[in-house]
């Protein structure tokens, strides 16, 4: 899964190169904090409880997803861009993702408080996600943890993750900053679903 994540990461910031505002120097504090997340999740994946941990996190983007829903569209944190602050919204990515795998959820999140529109969000976003994704497949690789059949079943996915990394391809590019935010709003719901369930 990890291996067609990283893929479609690579697929997608390829072909949105021209319309999104990728910024790997503002990435950067967001990818420095995620790197610094990821050991302590990996020492608490032996030492918590995960199904608690995953419950509770799903808990809070559930109700997160549909606090956000009903409400108007508005900025909260318009002020808060900091290094430390970025930083630190990484490490907790890092860390959420190294417990979830779901590293993008928390710095989604604070894009929507700060009110970004949605070429911003995606430039900040994906390559953080990109990051934690390499850097967990690359400790796997380190550990010799990969499956045997991990090209096997990369094979046999290819069609799906085309399909689908083309029709997220073209969505982006027709929907709003509205639509996108309900999107977004409407994914983080399933997925914290989802994390209950």
């Amino acid at each position: 899964m990890m291996v067609c994540s990283v893929a479609v990461q690579v697929v997608s910031l390829a072909a949105l190169k021209h319309r999104i505002s990728i910024t790997w120097h503002r990435s950067l504090m967001f990818i420095f904090g995620g790197v610094l997340g990821l050991p302590p999740a990996l020492y608490l994946l032996h030492h918590v409880d995960l199904r608690t941990f995953r419950i509770g996190f799903g808990t809070f983007l559930a109700a997160y997803a549909i606090y956000m829903l009903l409400r108007p569209a508005t900025a909260c944190l318009l002020e808060a861009k900091s290094r430390l602050r970025e930083t630190m919204v990484g490490f907790a990515g890092g860390l959420v993702g190294g417990l979830t795998a779901m590293p993008g959820a928390l710095p989604t999140i604070w894009c929507d408080l700060r009110g970004l529109p949605k070429d911003q969000q995606r430039g900040l976003v994906q390559p953080f996600i990109f990051a934690m994704q390499f850097c967990a497949m690359a400790f796997l690789l380190s550990r010799n943890s990969l499956p045997a059949n991990v090209l096997v079943n990369l094979t046999l996915s290819l069609p799906a993750l085309a399909a689908g990394t083309a029709l997220g391809v073209v969505m982006f590019g027709r929907m709003n900053d509205f639509v996108f935010r309900r999107l977004i709003l409407g994914v983080l719901l399933i997925a914290g679903v989802a994390l209950i369930l």
